[in-house]
């Protein structure tokens, strides 16, 4: 099969690699469509340096069930269905609390973790039966392959943050997951909404997804033009941009009872809080990775439902043998979401 091998940082090569098989409890996912994810433009380029070479990414696909190993009885060959990249066993302590993200023999295919296996950006993908969910006939593979980044945002502002209607939100960094925030606030009731970014394309495409107001920080204080809007500050700022200046801007923003969600940094820098400030203020910080199977359950609703629409956000798509096209388009302030087509 051909696929996308990072063979070392800024080296992805496209080759003809063995195709998988899936064995006991596993399956075999002929990808239609993946997402490019932050995550996997950090890795290609070494802006995150936890990653073991050879390594296949793409961790955001959907496709059709093209194989099933012993065991399988929850999906079938040629069944469309979303992929989860987060692997779990389902029976340690903490995937039968529920948290099968913490779980003790979790792997990810071709995201960000410990055990790393092969991802998406290749015509074929193995993964266990328990992480593919049925695709809802009206969705099409670009849409249904955000299922993860979907349960992403539900599973940080629902059922982390716990937005209420009518709470005012911020949403710091409009790419592919701030979009998908912006959209599940929308949908959750949120009062006033503000989307911050710096590239005007995005914040345009926010506007169009519900933004009541943008504001880029490189044409003015970002801080003063967010109380110009609300004088009593956010009830709720998600922070889904990256860098460390996005988390400053959220902490900035804080006032008494403020809930915020450190959504989008992923990288080890340092953030300097005043303790007695905190301590006052009694703002409640929640931080929100990988996904389960509660969130894509939800998100997968959502999307059915129209509440969140992919289509809107996705900008380019590219088949595989362009993918460097796409990796380069990824460091290019006028985009959306990127889709590869294998």
């Amino acid at each position: 099969m051909l696929a996308a091998v990072l063979k070392d940082f800024n080296n992805l090569v496209l080759e003809e690699v063995p195709r998988p098989e899936p064995g006991e409890g596993e399956v075999l996912v002929r990808i239609k469509s993946c997402g490019i994810c932050a995550t996997d433009y950090k890795a290609i380029k070494g802006i995150r340096k936890n990653v073991e070479f050879p390594l296949i990414p793409g961790h955001e696909p959907a496709g059709v069930i093209a194989a099933v190993g012993a065991f399988v009885r929850n999906v079938k060959e040629g069944d469309e269905v979303i992929v989860s990249p987060s692997g779990f066993c389902g029976v340690c302590r903490n995937c039968r609390l529920g948290l099968t993200h913490y779980c003790d023999r979790s792997y990810t295919t071709g995201g960000d973790g410990y055990d790393v296996r092969p991802g998406s950006f290749a015509e074929y993908t193995v993964t266990g039966a328990n992480n593919v969910y049925a695709k809802p006939a009206s969705l099409s593979f670009d849409a249904a392959c955000q299922g993860e980044p979907v349960s992403g945002a539900w599973k940080g502002l629902i059922h982390y943050s716990q937005i209420r209607v009518g709470d005012d939100v911020v949403v710091i960094g409009t790419g592919g997951i701030g979009m998908y925030c912006l959209m599940v606030a929308k949908a959750a009731g949120a009062g006033r909404l503000i989307a911050v970014d710096v590239s005007d394309y995005a914040l345009e495409t926010a506007k169009r997804l519900g933004a009541m107001h943008t504001i880029n920080p490189k044409h003015g204080d970002a801080k003063a033009a967010i109380y110009e809007i609300l004088p009593e500050g956010p009830d709720l700022v998600v922070e889904a941009a990256g860098p460390i200046q996005a988390v400053e801007l959220m902490v900035s923003l804080l006032r008494r009872g403020t809930r915020w969600n450190l959504f989008g940094i992923t990288t080890h820098e340092k953030l300097q809080l005043d303790g007695g400030w905190m301590h006052f203020l009694e703002a409640r910080m929640d931080a929100s990775f990988s996904t389960n199977p509660l969130a894509m359950e939800n998100a997968i609703r959502l999307m059915a439902r129209n509440l969140v629409n992919p289509e809107k956000v996705i900008s380019h798509r590219f088949p595989l043998s362009e993918i460097h096209k796409a990796i380069e388009t990824m460091g290019s302030p006028e985009r959306n979401k990127i889709i590869i087509n294998p």
